[in-house]
């Protein structure tokens, strides 16, 4: 079965103690996870040796970095590369987040540069793509999506795409007061499996998991989680709640 992961970003949110806080609160939660469900921690920079001394030897559980620069190292001022947080032992970094696309002009080739640099350094990138909202009214968001996945991570063998977690933002969804149900989740999660499919063959677009990130919560989770080309979620506000997090980590399939 594909990794099953509830990966929380909690974005540019929370003190230091604020974070330590949720994190023991969530710990203290009653939540099992299986052999092949991941919890992920996305925590802003300053707080990543924290995350990971509060979470060490937790079972399936993991700290992720919200971003990384593109370049190994050099005079970048303010910029964090992937060999800083390898030295942290960080396995995850989130690459290409709809907010780092829209507010900072990140491209898709930069993007390809960004997961390059996380595989060759031994980081998994969990890649994210999605649409605006005048794409959807548009129905064009099939090739929108289609050309992410294609400039940024078509570069890769089909060895380097399997270490590849990908999230689907369906951006219109956010904050619009618009909802996308869980068949919109299913319907354009299914597309980039078949995307994939086309490109590397069917057993490796099979072993990819697919993360949705569209306002999950609680309330929604089972039902978006159950949908078969769903593989969990990459999860914004509800992620800053103990027990709304907890119950999502519980509704991994």
């Amino acid at each position: 079965m594909r990794k099953q992961i509830a990966a929380a970003n909690w974005k540019m949110n929370l003190t230091l103690q604020q974070g330590e806080e949720l994190l023991d609160a969530i710990i203290s939660k009653p939540h099992s996870l299986q052999p092949h469900q991941q919890a992920v921690f996305a925590v802003p920079f300053p707080y990543l040796f924290m995350a990971q001394q509060k979470l060490s030897g937790k079972q399936n559980v993991f700290v992720a970095a919200q971003n990384c620069y593109s370049k190994k190292s050099g005079a970048y001022t303010g910029e964090v590369s992937v060999e800083m947080l390898q030295s942290l032992n960080i396995p995850y970094v989130v690459i290409g987040h709809s907010e780092r696309r829209e507010y900072f002009q990140e491209s898709n080739q930069l993007l390809a540069d960004k997961v390059t640099i996380c595989l060759e350094n031994k980081i998994q990138p969990i890649f994210c793509c999605g649409e605006p909202l005048q794409i959807r009214e548009a129905n064009t968001q099939n090739e929108y999506v289609a050309k992410q996945l294609a400039e940024s991570l078509y570069h890769l063998s089909a060895e380097q795409l399997q270490q590849v977690v990908i999230a689907y933002e369906p951006i219109w969804a956010i904050g619009t007061g618009k909802t996308a149900s869980s068949a919109q989740a299913q319907e354009m999660h299914a597309f980039i499996r078949a995307q994939l499919s086309a490109k590397y063959g069917a057993s490796v677009a099979d072993a990819i998991s697919i993360l949705y990130g569209g306002s999950v919560k609680a309330a929604n989770a089972v039902e978006i989680f159950g949908q078969p080309d769903v593989d969990g979620g990459l999860v914004g506000g509800a992620s800053l709640v103990a027990d709304e997090f907890v119950a999502i980590i519980n509704a991994l399939k």
